[in-house]
């Protein structure tokens, strides 16, 4: 079982690692932000247009029937 840390040295030792971290300038941030979003507007629409096209396909197919 491990042993119970103080809730100050506990806070105390969060402070000092996050100190350590290197946090991404507000460009970075911006530009990574920009590429997520141009990224998720490219698989929007090429999913809608698979879907279009599977849906014409099988439309095609079960309109044979007909």
């Amino acid at each position: 079982m491990a042993s119970k840390t103080n809730p100050i040295t506990f806070f105390q030792q969060v402070r000092a690692e996050t100190a350590k971290v290197t946090w991404p300038s507000r460009r970075e941030t911006l530009i990574s932000t920009a590429m997520v979003m141009v990224m998720a507007a490219f698989a929007a629409v090429f999913f809608f247009a698979a879907d279009q096209l599977m849906a014409f396909g099988i439309d095609l197919v079960l309109g044979l029937g007909r």
